[in-house]
């Protein structure tokens, strides 16, 4: 298949190009490097650099070739930031998806996987998540992934696309052999920060609240490793029908508390990495995971990385690898 990968140059979009290249796929990457990396593309797809909001970029792109699908991954994803800058989020993820569709539309390209998010449900009843669960977002960041959810399944039965949204819960981990990895700037994810901690860039790791109704006090996450995300993407393009929205949750089913996630880190990399209890931030859930079954049954995908340690120990190969500069390798 040709395949347009947009974001192409972010934390899971370069795994998922990479996978879908080792799939023997062709690979286009459209980024414009505000987030990505260009160390982090995968040097057999063909890169362009620019805007997803750039329509007159788009249709050049897409009158090049003959595409068969199109992977999603373009998007602002900081969620304080949304709430201290909405319309940049909605400027950037609805207003630029819909640009992204229009050209679709237009050049006949009718199969598109989605990365969404676990943030559009909100604050959920109960625990594991389903996908019939009420989608009630409590920031502008899940409201925008909800929206663009609306304008997909709008669009299916509109003009026949073919969409697939895959709802993340806890991105996470690193590729196997070391290669890429997770670089945000600033970094607000746990295990990124946690290693740092270890390898002597923070004093110490924050802990927003361990009074909790969990085992531990702490807050309990499902976190997914990005090979897994990289592969149900690969299953869901390749298996995506024009005219049909599914959705998906993306996760292991297991919960993993913040303070285990530190402790698995401490065994991984054999350093103390200190934790200081802070208050609870608001808005913050006691517990949320997956219930992945539906895409083990409708997908045939199932997540390899179920133990904390392996995702942990990834994400350490790859962050003791870099060059102390922080700009990867």
């Amino acid at each position: 298949m040709r395949l347009l990968v947009t974001g192409g140059a972010g934390y899971v979009g370069s795994h998922c190009a990479r996978a879908l290249c080792d799939a023997g796929h062709e690979v286009v990457v459209l980024d414009d490097l505000s987030a990505g990396h260009e160390w982090a593309l995968d040097r057999r797809a063909r890169f362009v650099r620019g805007d997803i909001a750039d329509r007159a970029l788009l249709s050049r792109v897409l009158d090049g070739a003959s595409f068969d699908g199109v992977l999603h991954f373009a998007a602002f994803l900081d969620v304080g930031e949304s709430v201290r800058e909405p319309l940049k989020y909605y400027r950037n993820n609805v207003a630029g998806t819909v640009t992204l569709l229009e050209a679709m539309r237009d050049h006949g390209v009718r199969r598109l996987v989605f990365s969404s998010t676990c943030a559009t449900y909100g604050v959920p009843p109960r625990v594991p998540i389903t996908e019939d669960m009420p989608q009630d977002p409590i920031n502008p960041y899940g409201r925008t992934k909800l929206a663009i959810e609306w304008a997909l399944r709008d669009s299916a039965a509109a003009w026949g696309l073919g969409a697939c949204a895959l709802r993340y819960f806890n991105a996470a981990g690193a590729a196997s052999d070391g290669a890429i990895g997770e670089d945000h700037h600033p970094e607000s994810h746990l295990i990124p920060l946690v290693l740092q901690v270890a390898l002597g860039q923070r004093p110490h790791i924050g802990i927003f609240g361990d009074d909790y109704p969990t085992p531990d006090g702490t807050c309990i996450r499902d976190y997914i490793h990005v090979e897994d995300l990289a592969s149900i993407h690969r299953i869901a393009i390749e298996s995506q029908q024009a005219g049909a929205f599914r959705a998906f949750n993306v996760g292991t089913g297991v919960g993993t508390s913040v303070k285990e996630v530190i402790d698995a880190a401490r065994s991984v990399t054999g350093h103390p990495i200190p934790a200081v209890v802070s208050p609870r931030r608001e808005g913050d859930p006691p517990q949320l995971f997956a219930d992945p079954s539906k895409a083990q049954r409708d997908l045939g995908w199932q997540a390899r990385f179920a133990d904390i340690r392996d995702v942990v120990e990834s994400a350490w190969r790859w962050h003791r690898g870099r060059p102390q500069d922080g700009r990867g390798s």
